[in-house]
């Protein structure tokens, strides 16, 4: 009796002493630290404890601190252990993929899709399936790609995200085995690197690790963006223990003054609630591209932009769209010279974990292309960056590299390679007291599609000068304002105005078109003619082709609320004086009614028919003469300021959202190149 209940305390003791090691393995994993949950989830399948849900636990440790390829046998033991939530089903598939088991990864999600509880896992199931049947089209793609490891500067530790600048080549490492060690993956806490370089030669007795300003000993540092003129960085910073979980990443910035880098500064428009990183700049620093899970995008990571204003402060935060991010992950963005977008995702077709991707804005639509093999393989490839058109790097934990990550140089052999960049500039303008039309700076200028979807936002300077990036084939308006102007729009195409690549010589071709556009002085009862507005004799109704130059007013009223209008009519003076002023007055009223029907409120506009009581020309004698003195003028006779302040408000408020109200005075010194390379890619 006295050995039975020795035996029975001491299996009692076992079964208490494997839950707590269960136990010990889920808090690891709810804090993050993967590897160390995985020592104890397989302690606890050793001891047959909680085996199906361990075995799916170590296999998630493994994806969640960026091991796929290793969770796979552990997610099929699961699902022969018992285990079958739908997500074991999916991850696993994944995991097959990550592996270039294509037909393994197929055979999983057909037979689970029949059979899905889960909603949200069938959706993902079904356009995981979809890019699974594109396999062997990208494997069949012809490239002009070839790459090669960067040996000098690799080691068995992890080198990512390469990033060039003023012969300098950035990177992010964890080879400081003096760091402390990230309990997420089990490597040393990432740090930003820098060694000199000439293009994809590198001087490795250089190499060496930013400033502690920059690199935190106990926080991960990683991909980094640098402005065109070099002195701002904007980079991220992570996993520093103050928050659970990978939603401790947020990106910082610093300003590089008196020969060294600024204490860097948390940016706005981080999301407390969310991981945020892989920052990239537009070619001319107005616009910065990065990555976020926040809330509201189309999968677990997605890229978004922001603007810089006048003040170098950051926002206008926005999801790039969803012919851009997917159900899966997208992030490590970049742009090239030619405009185009690159970056890496797991949800566009592919050949395993993150590819590289292009998204190219033609015609008013986007193109997604695979980059295809030797750029892409069945394992990480991200983080790419041009230094030429033709020549950059990129990075891959690839089989056959020197660690965890490596960097990769690349170069595009193909012959018929030519890049074309296109361009609109244009200058702001008004007209002085003498009429004559002079520069006018300080003007916001926007970029629109003809869908209205905003492409671009300038603020002139000095020199009035705007330049937008455009693109082959396709229509644009521009809308300029500034304070006590009218604010004016103009459209603009680059149909039928391409260049024929086949007939070009240089590598590079810039094409740059001009214009101008010209914002009128808000007078109160200064008078404006509207050209074209004919009438039949002795008739107010309206022509078609006056309708067309009413439109015009309509857009106008439409782009200045805070305005009201007088529209009247005038006459020659010819005829009875009592008739012309009926006339005028029934033709005034005919196009006020017009514009009201086109939506504008009653309130902002009134007729007034002035007859031959204000002749241009007194004593006309010429049918030009008379054709001068009949004319159709409009003049604002109210201009409500308030309006016009809490419009300002509203766009600043625009500006904010998305953003985190953090105060920094000044995020960025604005760059002198008033230009913009945005593209909306929705």
């Amino acid at each position: 009796m006295k050995t039975k209940a020795y035996i029975f305390l001491i299996f009692t003791f076992s079964i208490v002493n494997a839950c707590s090691v269960y136990k010990k393995a889920e808090k690891k994993f709810e804090k993050g630290e993967y590897n160390s949950a995985i020592d104890l989830y397989q302690s606890a399948i050793r001891k047959n404890e909680n085996a199906a849900q361990a075995l799916f636990y170590t296999a998630e440790a493994y994806r969640l601190s960026n091991r796929l390829e290793i969770a796979a046998p552990y997610y099929e033991a699961a699902i022969d252990s018992g285990y079958q939530e739908d997500e074991v089903y999916y991850n696993y598939a994944l995991s097959l993929k990550a592996n270039s088991n294509y037909k393994k990864a197929k055979e999983v999600l057909e037979s689970y899709l029949p059979n899905a509880n889960n909603d949200e896992f069938k959706k993902l199931a079904d356009f995981q399936l979809n890019n699974l049947y594109n396999i062997d089209e990208i494997l069949e793609d012809q490239t002009f790609y070839t790459v090669k490891n960067l040996q000098e500067i690799n080691t068995p530790a992890a080198e990512y995200a390469p990033f060039f600048n003023d012969d300098k080549l950035y990177f992010t490492s964890t080879r400081d085995e003096d760091s402390k060690v990230y309990k997420a993956t089990g490597d040393n806490f990432s740090d930003i690197y820098q060694v000199k370089s000439r293009g994809a030669n590198v001087d490795t007795t250089t190499i060496e690790k930013l400033p502690p300003i920059i690199n935190w000993p106990d926080a991960n540092e990683g991909s980094i963006a640098i402005g065109p003129r070099g002195r701002t960085m904007i980079f991220a910073r992570g996993n520093t223990g103050k928050r659970k979980g990978q939603n401790d990443v947020n990106l910082y910035i610093t300003r590089y003054r008196s020969g060294q880098w600024s204490e860097p500064e948390l940016m706005r428009i981080n999301d407390p609630n969310a991981w945020n990183s892989t920052p990239a700049f537009s070619e001319d620093g107005r616009t910065l591209y990065f990555s976020s899970t926040r809330e509201g995008g189309f999968g677990g990571v997605d890229l978004y932009s922001a603007t810089v204003n006048s003040r170098g402060q950051w926002g206008n935060v926005r999801n790039l769209g969803d012919r851009i991010n997917t159900p899966g992950d997208e992030m490590f963005p970049s742009t090239s010279q030619d405009g185009k977008l690159y970056f890496s995702s797991n949800g566009h077709p592919g050949l395993g974990k993150l590819d590289i991707f292009v998204a190219e804005r033609k015609g008013g639509k986007i193109t997604i292309s695979h980059l295809g093999k030797p750029m892409n393989s069945n394992k990480d490839d991200f983080g790419v960056f041009m230094y030429s058109p033709d020549r950059g790097f990129f990075s891959s934990d690839r089989p056959g590299g020197e660690g965890r990550d490596d960097i990769y140089t690349w170069k595009n052999e193909d012959p018929n390679l030519k890049i074309v960049n296109y361009f609109l500039a244009g200058v702001s303008t008004t007209r002085n007291q003498n009429d004559d039309e002079v520069i006018l700076p300080g003007t916001s200028v926007r970029l629109f599609s003809s869908d209205s979807v905003l492409l671009g936002e300038i603020m002139t300077g000095q020199d009035g000068k705007f330049n937008f990036r455009v693109s082959e084939e396709e229509n644009y308006f521009i809308i300029a304002e500034k304070e006590n102007y009218f604010t004016t729009r103009k459209t603009f195409s680059t149909i039928g105005k391409t260049l024929d690549k086949s007939k070009l010589d240089a590598l590079i071709t810039n094409k740059v078109f001009e214009t101008e556009i010209l914002l009128e002085e808000i007078i109160l009862d200064k008078a404006f003619e509207l050209e074209n507005i004919y009438y039949d004799f002795d008739s107010a109704n309206i022509r078609a082709d006056a309708a067309k130059e009413l439109d015009r007013l309509v857009t106008i009223l439409e782009d200045n609320p805070p305005i009201k209008i007088e529209l009247s009519s005038h006459t020659d003076a010819r005829g009875e004086a009592a008739y012309n002023q009926d006339l005028s007055r029934r033709r005034a009223e005919s196009a006020v009614a017009y514009i009201i029907s086109q939506g504008i409120d009653p309130s902002r506009i009134k007729a007034r028919g002035y007859g031959e009581s204000q002749l241009i020309i007194q004593d006309a004698q010429t049918e030009e003469e008379h054709e001068t003195n009949r004319r159709t003028e409009f003049k604002v006779t109210e201009y409500d300021k308030e309006i016009a302040r809490k419009m300002r408000e509203a766009e600043e408020a625009k500006f904010k959202k998305g953003t985190t109200e953090v105060e920094i005075k000044s995020e960025e010194e604005v760059p002198e190149q008033s230009s913009s390379d945005e593209f909306d890619f929705n």
